[in-house]
């Protein structure tokens, strides 16, 4: 995975007049989870704001990142795991941010990457790529900026699941019934199939 720095600032005040102020001036807030818990046993959480002008780079991007955080001089290693948008302009109102470490289990969305041409685009069909991420579970040294699937031999109507792949120091965490791609018949398919049915008839 890459890794990228952002700096952001403790928030004090977490009330709503404060965190529109925040807003108001180009700050994004954010919640940062990690170990710690409060007096119930949940998740305690690290208040503060990064511009969004910083935050843009990690925001808008297909890529995934590991990220260095640094919180008033603290740093911090982290995950970014949950983005709320306004539901009218799209832009981003809160991130929580997952703290982590060379040895805990994440569990991150990683995209997905169809390598090879297609039998069955050959033959004149249509390739769906049904799901762009998946859920994978490792050590985050282990994650991999994409997950590579071979599609070369696919033909027509063959789907590739969850199910069917697998990847070296990674547990799938999407569901093995998820479809990820599949190769749909067209027009050009069907007509080429009907030929070449009447040329073997013919012969």
């Amino acid at each position: 995975m890459k890794e990228i720095n952002l700096t952001g600032h403790k928030r004090g005040d977490l009330g709503k007049k404060a965190t529109k102020l925040l807003r108001k001036e180009g700050l994004v807030p954010c919640n940062l989870y990690g170990e710690a818990k409060d007096e119930n046993g949940l998740p305690k959480a690290l208040a503060f704001a990064v511009s969004m002008s910083e935050l843009r780079k990690v925001v808008y991007t297909p890529h995934i990142y590991v990220i260095n955080l640094d919180i008033d001089g603290e740093k911090h290693l982290a995950i970014m795991k949950e983005l709320q948008f306004h539901p009218v302009t799209d832009a981003v109102m809160h991130v929580d941010f997952f703290a982590i470490n060379d040895e805990k289990l994440i569990t991150i969305g990683i995209p997905v990457k169809l390598n090879g041409l297609a039998q069955g685009v050959r033959d004149g069909g249509r390739m769906s790529l049904i799901v762009r991420k998946l859920d994978v579970r490792a050590k985050y040294k282990d994650i991999p900026e994409t997950l590579d699937i071979d599609v070369t031999n696919m033909t027509i109507g063959k789907s590739i699941k969850v199910g069917d792949l697998s990847f070296e120091g990674l547990e799938m965490a999407t569901s093995k019934e998820v479809v990820v791609c599949t190769i749909k018949a067209t027009r050009k398919s069907n007509a080429a199939s009907t030929n070449n049915e009447e040329e073997a008839a013919a012969e």
